[in-house]
């Protein structure tokens, strides 16, 4: 299926341009539909990664979370070592 293109036409300050197409890797200096696509696409990943920390945080600070994350880690605290080997205690060297 082909992708679908959306036609848009924006003014930017020739300094942001000059600025853009100085930094630019090689392979996309000479194409500004592509820049602009790899750009923008980068900003929506950069926001949608954002908005998820901004989530968890507030579900790091919820009450009821921390509550049953407790909850959770008390249960587990049991049986975390199970079918582990103890380790070794450390031999006691004498003089």
């Amino acid at each position: 299926m082909a992708t679908q293109s959306v036609r848009r036409s924006v003014a930017l300050p020739k300094r942001l341009v000059d600025e853009v197409s100085s930094v630019a890797p090689p392979e996309l200096k000479a194409n500004w539909n592509r820049l602009v696509t790899v750009a923008l696409e980068e900003f929506a990943s950069k926001r949608r990664a954002m908005e998820f920390e901004r989530s968890m945080a507030r579900m790091a600070a919820d009450p009821a979370i921390r509550r049953e994350n407790d909850v959770i880690q008390r249960e587990f605290a049991r049986v975390e070592a199970d079918g582990l080997l103890p380790e070794p205690s450390t031999p006691v060297v004498k003089k």
